[in-house]
């Protein structure tokens, strides 16, 4: 048996009729279309009963066992249209239960009414589908519901329009420039530069990466997080500290009195930055303890990060000073007081680890989770 399904997925027929669905029977249709036509003459729903009664006469004139029906969904939801669109498809195959196999042709206006296909499909076959549309408006409704689709989605809205609204802003922009004396070029530039990083941003696909981060701060400042305020600071005493460097390196070409090799240079920057950059690691790192143990996992092996933080500061201050001439500023070593440093910060990094394995294991600490 085949079966003429006229599709109406926001309920055109229901909400401006009255008529209950699923309207099924020739007769039944014909006067649904006329009442439909009746209540709104311009609903291209209309013309979808029309032509399913249409097919149906041609259908059943050649001979065939056939039914017409019509079916509806509900307005402003598309999952939930088709979900009504299946529940009524199952009344109408309940309903005719003449234990013939059952397939389909089905009668839709347009792109939007037929996203419910695989619905049906699930049902029965479908050995046919019909689009009605206006011949003067061939494809509009398509290409209106293709718009739709796309404006809706919020990844594709981003990708297509921002960089039409940047584009479109560039004419006026430079005019409100130009009112003010402002070069033109340079309104240019900058909006150039604000697609360019735009498209880099969407071509490197870094939106999840941004989008994780600024979770994670937020995150950290709702639940008052120590480490927050600790890595600010330490970022400050780094910045101080590339500054102390350069004068370091400034300082040494000036007791040089002539330029100074690569090496020599970098040793004088990280003698002035490595003392700054200690601090910095000290301080994150016991914002870092201090959260673990207010989140009951803290653990004694973490009391080593800032030991050996304070050992590797000790030995890269030795050992840059040892290679630096004697300057204000400036702790130039011999190669014994480079052999002591090196030691004491070796043992440091050991025997704080051996102290804190001890503590572990025999002092209590929080469970893991």
């Amino acid at each position: 048996m085949l079966l003429v399904l006229c599709v109406d997925l926001d309920d055109d027929l229901g909400r401006k009729t009255g008529i209950p669905t699923p309207v099924i029977g020739a007769d039944e249709v014909t006067e649904a279309a006329v009442a439909l036509a009746t209540a709104d003459p311009e609903d291209s729903d209309v013309n979808v009963l029309f032509q399913g009664v249409n097919v149906y006469d041609e259908l059943a004139a050649g001979g065939e066992s056939v039914e017409v029906a019509a079916v509806t969904g509900v307005d402003g939801s598309d999952v939930r249209a088709n979900r009504a669109v299946g529940q009524e498809v199952d009344r109408v195959l309940a309903e005719l239960s003449t234990g013939e196999e059952v397939s389909a042709v089905v009668i839709t206006d347009g792109a939007q009414d037929e996203s419910v296909l695989p619905v049906i499909r699930s049902r029965m076959p479908i050995d046919g589908m019909r689009r009605v549309v206006v011949r003067q408006a061939q494809d509009l409704e398509s290409l209106y519901y293709t718009i739709k689709q796309v404006l809706a989605d919020p990844e594709t809205r981003g990708t297509i329009l921002v960089p039409l609204g940047v584009l479109l802003l560039i004419y006026p922009l430079v005019v409100v420039a130009n009112l003010f004396n402002i070069a033109g070029a340079a309104v240019l530039g900058i909006l150039s530069g604000i697609l360019g990083l735009y498209s880099l941003f969407r071509g490197l696909g870094l939106e999840d990466t941004v989008d994780g981060a600024a979770a994670s701060v937020r995150n950290v400042l709702y639940t008052g997080r120590v480490t927050l305020v600790t890595y600010v600071v330490a970022l400050a005493l780094i910045v101080v500290g590339g500054v102390q460097g350069m004068e370091t390196v400034e300082v040494v070409r000036g007791v040089r009195g002539a330029g100074i090799t690569a090496g020599v240079a970098l040793a004088a920057f990280v003698h002035g930055f490595v003392q700054w950059l200690a601090v910095a690691g000290v301080t994150s790192s016991l914002g870092q303890i201090t959260d673990e143990y207010l989140a009951g996992r803290f653990r004694w092996r973490y009391l080593n990060a800032p030991f050996y933080v304070l050992s590797i500061a000790v030995v890269l201050y030795a050992v840059s000073g040892f290679f630096l001439p004697a300057a204000p500023g400036v702790t130039s070593l011999e190669l014994s007081d480079l052999a002591m440093a090196l030691a004491a910060g070796t043992l440091t990094a050991v025997l704080s680890t051996l102290a804190f394995a001890v503590a572990e294991s025999q002092l209590p600490s929080a469970d893991p989770t």
